[in-house]
């Protein structure tokens, strides 16, 4: 087996911040055309006397995003596994920069009609295709770059990336939010996804000076040919990796979504503390959360991925009733307190472990492909659709919230099980071996 000399900490340093913009720019979006598309996308972009019909139509674009994931995961994987991690992650940035920059740009209904919200449905699905590509990109190309006994840590500056994307999100259309309504509504809104311009040219910068992957090239010089078909290749010799990281996602992506967006809607209840006390709690939790889930890659690199994913999964399910408790005492305080604890701790500290362990399920060769695969599966089948699952939940057990609780727990339990029985890693990695003392417990 081959081996190369480990990349300088210089380098590994900048290929980990240029995913952490990548993702911050992927998440300050999502949150931006999140909350938009519940307030005032409804009235611009569709037609309609009914003004709860254009919010719910506007919602639905939302979703269009993440319907694509899957296939934008599937298909920069055929080329990430393929050509290289690298050009992929140039070429997933400029798409998303793009979609959003056009986004800021595009005329309303009252401008051109009918062409308004097809423009709107058709940037927002390619968002998605960018979307579903850059985070396998990101997570790999930070691990094959990291050093032995640090790859835990390191892979967590993408997951940094999220959270600090809400923050910049909160904060931009914040700021924006402060003018009359009117101006907002005129040309205030656009401005946050213009601003998202300034992310991309400082991604794009960053990872056209990064080196290609370290595993990737090697791998690519071991075999004979490039893998015809990776996606095929990765569920004929890595099924079980692809059930595993749908399974993990389960849990992590379940609560995320509850905890980002679901207790918005609980917040903004007659008996809650508003909307904007939601917002800033939200904020606040993303901002505790940056600092710990390093904390927990620390952890995960020193005792293994498997016990600190599986104790994220387990707190969740343990704090799932807390967790409404807090929220629906009508508290500032407690909504708080619930938000940070949820983010900061149970979510965390899944996402502390999530990049490496996922990694490590799959060959170099069809890592892209295979970790894209499951991690976008997951996202769009249980992540996208928890807050609908939850709001129906609720609509049936008369606003009654315990119900969701046991949705929760539920998905935590599945990526317990999951985890335990068949997610010990096999698929090793092919780097040099560690030295003597470094940690190697998964």
């Amino acid at each position: 087996m081959s081996t190369t000399a480990p990349p300088e900490p210089r380098q590994v340093r900048r290929v980990a911040l240029a995913s952490g913009i990548g993702t911050m720019l992927e998440y300050y979006d999502f949150y931006l055309y999140g909350a938009l598309s519940a307030t005032i996308f409804g009235s611009l972009f569709f037609h309609s006397t009914d003004p709860a019909v254009g919010t719910l139509l506007a919602l639905a674009t939302f979703g269009v995003g993440f319907v694509a994931r899957p296939l934008g995961g599937v298909i920069a994987g055929h080329f990430g596994d393929r050509v290289g991690r690298k050009s992929v992650l140039i070429a997933t940035l400029g798409l998303m920069g793009a979609a959003t920059v056009g986004i800021g740009l595009l005329p309303t209904y009252e401008t051109i009609g009918m062409a308004a919200p097809i423009l709107l449905v058709t940037l927002r699905l390619l968002q998605g295709l960018a979307h579903g590509g850059e985070w396998g990109g990101a997570a790999i190309m930070t691990v094959e770059h990291a050093p032995e006994g640090r790859r835990a840590f390191y892979g967590t500056w993408p997951q940094m990336g999220v959270y600090a994307g809400i923050v910049v999100s909160n904060l931009v259309l914040g700021a924006f939010l402060l003018l009359p309504e009117d101006q907002f509504r005129s040309w205030g809104w656009r401005v946050p996804f213009l601003l998202g311009f300034v992310l991309v040219v400082v991604g794009l910068y960053l990872r056209r000076s990064i080196t290609e992957s370290p595993e990737f090239t090697r791998a690519a010089a071991e075999a004979r040919e490039p893998v015809k078909v990776p996606i095929v290749e990765a569920l004929r010799t890595s099924g079980r990796g692809v059930f595993v990281t749908f399974g993990a996602k389960a849990a992590e992506t379940g609560t995320f979504y509850l905890i980002t967006v679901f207790a918005l809607t609980l917040a903004n209840r007659e008996s809650g503390p508003g909307q904007s006390v939601a917002l800033n709690g939200v904020l606040v939790a993303s901002l505790a959360a940056i600092c710990t889930v390093g904390l927990f890659g620390v952890l995960a690199d020193r005792v293994g991925r498997r016990p600190v994913y599986v104790f994220g999964a387990a707190f969740m399910a343990v704090f799932a009733f807390p967790f409404f408790w807090l929220v629906g005492t009508g508290s500032s305080g407690a909504l708080w307190v619930a938000l940070v604890v949820g983010l900061a701790v149970g979510h965390a500290s899944m996402y502390g472990a999530q990049t490496q362990y996922f990694s490590e399920l799959f060959q170099a060769r069809v890592r892209y492909s295979g970790a894209s695969l499951g991690y976008q599966l997951g996202a769009a089948l249980i992540g996208g659709f928890t807050p609908l699952i939850a709001a129906a939940l609720m609509l049936r057990s008369g606003g009654e919230p315990w119900p969701v609780a046991l949705y929760i727990i539920g998905l935590c339990l599945v990526t317990v099980l999951v985890i335990t029985l068949w997610g010990r890693v096999r698929t090793r990695t092919t780097t040099p071996a560690p030295a003597a003392g470094a940690p190697t417990a998964l």
